[in-house]
């Protein structure tokens, strides 16, 4: 056992390695100077080896304590008692987790490599890397737990038993899995979750944040019985788990292709892609337009690919206004928490920056352009002559301010009107500043995609990401919206700068778009 840990580990190392190197290469102007031989350059891979472990260091402790400071941040806000909202979202949150996150049914890249490439022992290999990913949580959960938990004003017995409690957790929901593996045949890929299952993560969601809202809370009672019954489980679990006999039957069925496009030539790769997104294409011939010239071919597309391009747009359109609608009816209903509710809107509009980033469908919808029309089209010369590229982006950008503004109107519409219904505002402006900057937001993350899209155009014709700086230009992005979250300034402030602040951009951006866009829409080498 020993040594199958040891050899995954050198060889998840070494794939992180190789990724490293390979992200130095493709960023602009230092990648060009820098040749293939690197991969084979001691010193570098050194270097790249240290940033490896410095991440893996990093994941056991450092996203431990991110998540630990900010359920304690939320439990704080809470009308509940801190140590009670700490509990309750912990409990709730900890069954998600061992919902949809178990590592064993994770088709990840070193499992391929390790598996199906150099022909190790499936079930050796699946025991080590649980057992080692169990220990992470163990190791990084508890010290963030006793510190950061403390906070909250959680009693120390809570602390200690919080990390016992989620590996308990992971290991029934993998046992559970596992023996429905055996039974039915039917292996979870916890990449793919099916709808059913999606609202599930979202009714324990809101089961893990609306009660400690309006004051009801898990205590750290329920945490000791909840440990207490899960314990013989968790315990007869560990005997199933190094029992279990059909590993390698599992692992062949979660690392097909479809599952994970790896050690298939780039053209069976770029083929499984491309069939998972034509099965979402609405192939009606009858469907036609009126325009003419790439007004048309634009519509037809459109038109066509209508399914991938709105759906997910429409869905969360009702979530949002379900949502609005729930908060409203609650405020009639219980006038207490109406106060409340009026001081979060007045201070807590950056939160919604997250949630437009989230709402915003403009990274799915280039994706399917480039998947489904332009790594075709950019073969021929006429697709790519400066005319034709200005021509399709500005229709294109429109669709997608089209489709990402019907959520963005629900909720710049509904949150002046739940200001207005909790006790308005002395300040009249500040319906203005929500309506306008929560538009304002919608239209910057749809031109933003598009615009990141056709200046960093990131993809090849085998439909592999090529583009480093895309990639960290999104990280950024993300980061930055993800820390806004929990910030506290009022709305008439925040919502005025980051008005201006979406106007200048999406000026600026759109001026770069017409003066480069020509050099820069190609496919990637």
């Amino acid at each position: 056992m020993i040594d199958a840990f040891v050899t995954s580990f050198r060889l998840r190392n070494t794939y992180k390695t190789n990724g490293i190197i390979y992200a130095l290469k493709s960023l602009p102007l230092l990648g060009k100077h820098l040749p293939a031989a690197l991969y084979a350059s001691s010193g570098l891979k050194t270097f790249a080896n240290v940033l490896s472990i410095l991440g893996e260091i990093a994941s056991v402790f450092l996203g431990k304590a991110v998540y630990v400071t900010l359920i304690v941040f939320v439990a704080i806000k809470m009308k509940a008692l801190p140590a009670d909202s700490y509990v309750h979202i912990l409990i709730l949150l900890t069954f998600i987790g061992g919902f949809t996150n178990t590592q064993m049914f994770n088709p990840t890249r070193d499992k391929f490599y390790a598996i199906c490439i150099m022909r190790m022992d499936a079930r050796k290999y699946a025991l080590v890397n649980y057992f080692y990913f169990l220990l992470k949580i163990f190791v990084g959960l508890l010290p963030m737990s006793i510190l950061i938990g403390a906070l909250s004003g959680a009693s120390m017995a809570v602390r200690l038993l919080m990390p016992i409690f989620v590996i308990a957790t992971k290991l029934c929901f993998t046992w559970v899995y596992l023996y429905r593996n055996k039974k039915v045949g039917q292996v979870k890929n916890e990449n793919k979750l099916t709808a059913f299952k999606w609202g599930i993560v979202f009714a324990l969601l809101a089961a893990a944040f609306l009660p400690p809202f309006f004051g009801v809370a898990f205590n750290s009672t329920v945490l000791y019985i909840l440990q207490a019954l899960l314990t013989i489980p968790a315990i007869f679990a560990v005997r199933y788990i190094l029992r279990f006999d059909v590993y390698k039957t599992i692992y062949k069925q979660l690392l097909k292709p479809e599952n994970i496009a790896l050690g298939l030539s780039k053209t069976s790769a770029a083929s499984i892609q491309q069939a998972e997104m034509q099965k979402k294409i609405v192939a009606d011939l009858s469907q036609s337009s009126n325009k003419t010239g790439y007004a048309y071919f634009n519509e037809l597309f459109m038109k066509r690919h209508a399914k991938i391009l709105t759906r997910s747009a429409k869905r969360i359109t009702l979530i949002v206004f379900a949502m609005l609608a729930a908060a409203i009816i609650a405020c009639l209903v219980n006038p207490a928490i109406k106060e409340q509710i009026n001081s979060m809107i007045l201070m807590f509009l950056p939160y919604f920056l997250f949630v437009m980033y989230f709402v915003n469908r403009g990274g799915v919808m280039t994706q399917a352009m480039f998947m489904n029309c332009d790594h075709s089209m950019l073969t021929y010369r006429f697709y790519r002559r400066p005319k034709a590229i200005l021509t399709l982006f500005v229709k294109r950008l429109k669709y997608i301010i089209a489709v990402n503004m019907v959520p963005a109107l629900i909720i710049a519409i509904g949150l002046p009107l739940l200001l207005f219904i909790t006790g308005g505002t002395a300040q009249p402006l500040n319906y203005v500043v929500l309506f306008v900057s929560i538009i304002s937001m919608s239209v910057f993350f749809s031109v933003h995609n598009m615009v990141l899209y056709y200046l960093l155009q990131p993809y090849n014709i085998n439909l592999e990401q090529k583009s480093a700086v895309y990639g960290i230009v999104n990280i950024i992005t993300y980061v930055i919206c993800y820390v806004a979250i929990g910030k506290k300034i009022p709305t008439l402030i925040f919502g005025t700068a980051i008005s201006v602040f979406c106007v200048l951009y999406i000026v600026v951006a759109l001026i770069l778009a017409y003066r480069l866009a020509p050099k820069t829409f190609k496919l990637r080498q």
